[in-house]
This record gives structure tokens, C-alpha cells and sequence, in this order.
């Protein structure tokens, strides 16, 4: 990032994304893309720390159509092969805040991941944003990404939202599993969650 990050509330969230969208559709409506990261915990009403928008797309293409339809915003990263992060990248500042497009090109059959393999693509929900219905990564995958992170301020409040909201359990403790996460960590997630 290019200066430190504000934090980003589920409001302003919506505001950004919808510019975006609408900036976007129907133009780029044969593409498909998945609101990933912090963003899409807040969008499902989870309360965590967040700071900008992440986009995963299919392909480098896609990238290449955000970043044309962004080209009214500053640019912070031009679209650009990360070959240590395997993602194809692109990176904008929409009205204040940073709205990141990217693949990951991570070959992986694993389901349970949040931005590669067929997670991703598989177990997602669809969640409104302002006029537009969002491809939104379900908070079971955003979870896993967090404990595999080991960021407790992002993870316990998704424990908490999933306590109360339900959760696909096995598809948590496959996860873990596929994280190589602690016994201890494993059991105690799923003591949490109920299961």
C-alpha cells in the first residue's frame, strides 16, 4: 500500500463498491469476479478491521477491463505480473479508498482456500451492494484465511459472526486441515462454532 490505510466501515464499503459496479456494468458483466479479503467479511455485516477492497477475476484479461474502467481513478499499481505472489495485479484509489483486481495463478485442487483453487468460485454468496447483487466469498473461506494468517483481531470477530449466523462445519475443519493448522487451534475453532 501505498500510505497507511483508514479504516473501512461497512457504509463507505458499499459506497466505493457501487462505483466501481456501476462504473463497471453492464460492460464487464461476462466477467467473473469474487469481493475476497476484509471487504467481503464486512459486507456479509461482520465488524473487523478493514481497509480496501480486494477483486479476484479469473483472468489476467479481467484485470486488464478493471483497470480500464478505473482509468478515471488514480492509479496506484498498474496492472503487473507479481511473479513472487503468482497474481496478476492491479491496484486504484477509489474516492479515498484502494480497490485491489487480481488473479492468483496457484494451481490447487483444494476447495477451501479463499483466493485460488476452486473455493473461490465453488462456495460463494451473493449479497447486495447498493443496486448490484455481489459474488461475495461465504466467511467460512475468510476464516481459514485468517487463522492461517494468525490474526486474531480478523478471525474471533468471524468466529463470533459464525456463531450466531451458522456455518458449513465441515467445510471449516477441511479447511484447517488443508492449513495445517494446530490440534489445539482446530479443536478449540470448532468448540467455538459448536461443532
Amino acid at each position: 500500500m501505498s500510505r497507511p490505510p483508514a479504516s473501512l466501515e461497512r457504509v463507505r464499503l458499499v459506497e466505493v463498491l457501487s462505483v466501481v459496479l456501476d462504473r463497471a456494468m453492464p460492460g464487464l458483466a461476462h466477467v467473473e469476479y469474487r469481493l475476497v479479503g476484509t471487504g467481503a467479511a464486512l459486507l456479509h455485516g461482520v465488524r473487523l478491521p478493514a481497509a480496501d477492497v480486494d477483486l479476484l477475476v479469473r483472468r489476467r484479461e479481467d484485470v486488464d477491463s478493471f483497470a480500464q474502467i478505473l482509468s478515471g481513478f488514480l492509479c496506484i499499481d498498474p496492472p503487473a505480473w507479481l511473479p513472487t505472489a503468482q497474481q496478476y495485479y492491479a491496484n486504484y484509489e477509489v474516492e479515498g479508498v484502494e480497490v485491489g483486481i487480481s488473479t492468483v495463478e496457484v494451481d490447487s485442487s483444494f476447495d477451501t482456500i479463499e483466493t485460488f483453487g476452486p473455493g473461490p468460485w465453488k462456495h460463494f454468496v451473493s449479497l447486495p451492494c447498493g443496486r448490484h447483487m455481489v459474488p461475495t466469498v461465504r466467511l467460512e473461506l475468510r476464516l481459514i484465511t485468517e487463522l492461517y494468517r494468525d490474526r486474531p483481531d480478523r478471525y474471533k470477530p468471524l468466529l463470533e459472526h459464525l456463531q450466531g449466523a451458522g456455518c458449513d462445519l465441515d467445510l471449516v475443519r477441511r479447511g484447517m486441515t488443508t492449513a495445517r493448522l494446530s490440534e489445539s487451534l482446530k479443536d478449540q475453532v470448532l468448540r467455538d462454532l459448536g461443532g
